[in-house]
């Protein structure tokens, strides 16, 4: 008798735990994504950085998980966000490049983001901040599946720079000094608002992408000039959202991620970031382009302090929310991106993952596991908004061991060379038909220059 009952006990108290785990689990999380545009891989604190100064952003690694070898969809701002909202590589549906005032398309309506995915959930939904996937009314946030929507419809440079309140226009010629701060608050003013609600707050920061701006109060406070004064201001953002999060009792039950669209803007020198330790930057499918400091936290689920070497990109959070969430991906939709829930609570995925890399519609390179192979390139000269590049034959690299892209191994490992390039192809050809691109590629185009509010 008293051993069954000592067995009824145990059996009770394991079941306790389990619906405790379960409930856990199942309680919808509130969703932060923190979005910085042409922020490197060299630029915050937890990544290396020394000259800058980023304790807010850093407290997500030191709270959360960081990772070490995460990749952006592209290394340019368009197909970066669609490919990040979709969980979908933006080949599949032709949005390969950059977006401009001048262009009268967008992401497809028919693509089913994130904020439609967590809005069918009882999520209700807000993105603050840059949106570059189109302008028109029929490409614009709030026919995405977003329900609000404050910020600017392209990048900070062009000619178009405007606040958009929902569908509306509401300053044509917004400060850019102030305006880390003025999106910080409509950031602040969403979450007190939503405080009762599931909410998933999208904050897509215009800089540090050229032209730089920092308030008054930032200035001067960083030990790399200009650029890391607006980093700093970006990390004082940071820490303001944590706070309100904080003091409204939400921070326990909220997913905070920190990233970058893509690599820094190096032909910007000085007004531009750095890759740290990896070659090259932005437009380019160099590590410098393509991977990006990425941390997360989520008290309770994501161990404090780890890190993670596993390939993972910004195609992973549309499959990853959706199991968080409990949502359902509509049957029929291709998803490119992995559930990484178990890395995020610091497991291991349990097999080794590729990943492509393109530029434009051209497929350029492969990692798979340690390795990377990249197809011959013929050059570029370089130009005011490009960096120059020697033309290269095939380029292979173990990526553990050089992340910095010094060492091409390809002569001594030709088989291995081969082998990648076969799961390449393969991976490739699985993507089926892709559609032509919607995107004029603009390389060479001057005429762009007139978009520009900057001094080439």
């Amino acid at each position: 008798m008293r051993n069954s009952i000592i067995l009824c006990f145990f059996f009770s108290l394991l079941l306790s735990c389990k619906n405790k785990d379960q409930s856990t689990f199942q309680k919808s999380p509130n969703i932060v994504f923190i979005f910085a545009d042409d922020l490197g891989y060299g630029d915050i604190g937890s990544f290396g950085a020394e000259d800058i100064s980023t304790p807010n952003i850093d407290f997500i690694a030191e709270n959360g998980i960081k990772f070490n070898d995460f990749y952006s969809v592209s290394s340019v701002c368009t197909p970066s966000r669609a490919g990040m909202l979709t969980g979908r590589m933006p080949q599949r549906f032709g949005l390969n490049g950059v977006l401009f005032p001048d262009s009268h398309t967008g992401m497809p309506p028919s693509e089913y983001t994130i904020a439609e995915l967590l809005k069918d959930n009882g999520y209700y939904t807000g993105i603050i901040g840059k949106w570059h996937l189109g302008h028109k009314h029929d490409f614009l946030p709030l026919q995405q599946g977003f329900d609000f929507f404050f910020g600017i419809p392209y990048s900070n440079d062009m000619a178009s720079t405007a606040y958009f309140n929902g569908n509306d226009i509401i300053d044509y010629f917004p400060v850019q000094k102030v305006m880390t701060n003025r999106l910080t608050q409509e950031a602040i003013s969403f979450i007190e608002s939503n405080k009762k609600n599931k909410f998933y707050l999208y904050l897509a920061h215009p800089m540090p992408h050229v032209p730089i701006y920092a308030s008054n109060n930032f200035i001067g406070s960083s030990n790399r000039g200009l650029y890391g004064d607006v980093v700093q201001e970006l990390d004082w953002s940071v820490g303001e959202i944590i706070n309100k999060l904080n003091e409204l009792n939400l921070l326990e039950n909220t997913l905070v991620i920190f990233s970058s669209d893509n690599g820094p803007w190096l032909t910007m020198k000085e007004m531009g970031g750095s890759s740290g330790k990896l070659r090259n930057g932005k437009m380019y499918t160099f590590e410098g382009g393509m991977r990006v400091p990425t941390l997360a936290m989520l008290n309770g689920f994501i161990p404090k302090g780890i890190e993670t070497q596993e390939i993972t990109s910004q195609l992973d959070w549309f499959p990853t929310f959706a199991s968080l969430t409990n949502s359902t991906i509509p049957e029929g939709i291709i998803i490119d991106g992995d559930n990484i829930e178990e890395i995020l609570k610091g497991n291991q995925m349990g097999y080794e993952r590729d990943y492509l890399y393109f530029d434009y519609e051209r497929l350029e390179a492969y990692r798979k596991g340690d390795y990377k192979v990249k197809l011959p390139y013929e050059g570029w000269p370089g130009t005011w908004y490009k960096s120059p590049i020697d033309p290269h034959d095939t380029l292979l690299f173990n990526l553990k061991l050089d992340p910095g892209e010094k060492n091409n191994i390809f002569n001594e490992n030709k088989e291995l060379a081969k082998s990648l390039a076969i799961s390449m192809q393969k991976k490739y050809n699985d993507m089926g038909n892709l559609p032509e691109s919607i995107v004029i590629r603009t390389d060479a185009d001057e005429s762009h220059l007139r978009y520009l509010n900057i001094d080439k």
